[in-house]
């Protein structure tokens, strides 16, 4: 059975490693990579979009960061349950134009007992800022 530690149900301290391994596994751009902590058949709202699996999860990815470069992403801790963990991010990218955004959002997190998260729900904004603004580098 495929596991991805830490396992529900969540402490702060395990909530707290389980938000950072995230943040790193966004960080390394790497969709194949990232697609492995969630569900066969995970849920997502990502913005506007609905994504359903691991397939869709790295097509959605792929395109993502090719249209987003030089992305810097930080989460934070929000609250968690037993087997759901709320964060608020933000991130930095450039568009392919060179132009810089910030996104702010929070999502949503559901995990199965295997510690695979099952459910993501995402809500972002972008807000355009000069390059010299950049706070995550």
């Amino acid at each position: 059975m495929e596991q991805k530690l830490p396992l529900p149900p969540f402490t702060y301290e395990t909530a707290i490693q389980k938000i950072q391994l995230a943040e790193d596994a966004w960080n390394s751009q790497d969709p194949e990579r990232v697609s492995k902590a969630y569900t066969l058949d995970s849920e997502w709202r990502n913005r506007d979009q609905f994504v359903n699996g691991r397939e869709e999860i790295v097509r959605f990815l792929t395109q993502k960061w090719q249209k987003e470069q030089n992305y810097k992403l930080k989460k934070e801790y929000w609250a968690h349950t037993e087997n759901r963990i709320a964060v608020r991010f933000e991130y930095e990218y450039q568009n392919i134009q060179g132009e810089w955004f910030r996104a702010y959002g929070n999502e949503n997190w559901e995990f199965d007992a295997n510690g695979l998260m099952q459910k993501r729900f995402a809500s972002i904004n972008d807000l355009a800022i000069n390059e010299e603004d950049r706070k995550l580098k």
